[in-house]
């Protein structure tokens, strides 16, 4: 996630400088074919372009809008777990009437926390996310992406004991083992009566509303931006920036009428420079889309689950009133994860 105020011109020139590389040859080619070669009949009417512009525009539009949506759901996912871990902290050290389980109970949801993130973000990539394409991986080395830095094992080990660990190993759904492991907790401190009944009731019920939210985190990670929209989205930009150049050297040639001096003759150039730029606004809002489209991906605009995860723990340990605290994650180059 971005924390500074915006991104530079520079930045997005960078981030999109093949895509400029190839309007600049589609723009170039029509112009050639006009004005070199004398092929005047390649000229579009003006009103192709206008039309088609407007397809593009809405379509360009719901994608991003649709997309967004996406973001801002994971965002809400997010912040509604860290209320509940804040909530489980609580009823994990005041709850219990023996407060020998108490670390146990809150190390192991960080163990949770950890392993959600993992899986969300470090886990196999799913071949509808753009995190591979080289302009984001070119752009990936100005920041951090910590579940890349650290193997899952190693963070685990701050809150696990090693029997844990080990029946945790031969679990797909590791985030889904833990929970599994705490309701087993759960039940037998309840067993054992050191639980009453309502407060082992309101412990279960908590762990429904994670798993409920773990569920919500896992459809947006594995349930992508539907693909025929994606797709059309795609040709429909594509289209109108290879016709858009034929639409316009004829209106700018029309500007050599009565023109003289140096530039007399000359004007069907301006197609060229036009046409890039209205076309790099549509191709770039399609790549916004398309890198805002998969929250969970590694990429510069991420949900900062990383961040909420520290925090959390964090906080989480100073419930249980430890000092030897983690430090907050801090961004690299104005971005945090």
């Amino acid at each position: 996630m971005k924390i500074g105020k915006s991104y530079s011109l520079g930045e997005f020139l960078a981030w999109t400088r093949r895509k400029i590389y190839v309007l600049v040859v589609l723009a170039i080619v029509p112009v050639v074919l006009y004005r070199v070669l004398g092929q005047k009949w390649i000229a579009a009417p003006w009103s192709v372009a206008v039309l088609l512009g407007t397809v593009t525009s809405f379509i360009v539009g719901f994608k991003n809008a649709q997309t967004y949506a996406r973001t801002v759901e994971a965002q809400q996912v997010w912040t509604t777990i860290a209320g509940l871990s804040r909530y489980w902290g609580l009823i994990s050290r005041d709850f219990p009437t023996v407060k020998t389980n108490v670390q146990a109970l809150v190390y192991r949801h960080l163990a949770w926390l950890t392993t959600l993130r993992y899986q969300l973000r470090a886990g196999s990539r799913r071949v509808w996310e753009t995190v591979g394409s080289r302009s984001n991986v070119e752009y990936s080395r100005y920041y951090a992406v910590p579940e890349q830095q650290t193997p899952l094992e190693a963070e685990l080990k701050k809150y696990l004991p090693e029997a844990e660990l080990l029946r945790l190993a031969t679990t797909k759904n590791k985030a889904s083992q833990l929970m599994s492991t705490q309701s087993e907790a759960i039940r037998e401190l309840y067993a054992r009566q050191e639980l009453a009944v309502l407060h082992h009731t309101e412990m279960q019920k908590t762990l429904k509303e994670l798993l409920d939210q773990q569920g919500k985190v896992e459809r947006i990670k594995n349930f992508p931006y539907p693909r025929q929209y994606a797709t059309i989205n795609t040709f429909l930009v594509w289209t109108f920036a290879a016709l858009l150049p034929f639409c316009l050297v004829r209106e700018f040639d029309r500007l050599n009428d009565g023109l003289t001096g140096i530039l007399a003759g000359q004007m069907a150039w301006l197609a060229v420079p036009f046409s890039v730029l209205v076309s790099w606004m549509y191709v770039s809002l399609d790549q916004v889309g398309e890198s805002t489209e998969n929250p969970f991906e590694g990429g510069a605009n991420d949900v900062p689950i990383a961040q909420i995860c520290r925090l959390l723990e964090i906080e989480l340990r100073e419930t249980l009133h430890e000092t030897d605290l983690p430090s907050p994650l801090q961004p690299t180059n104005q971005i945090i994860l």
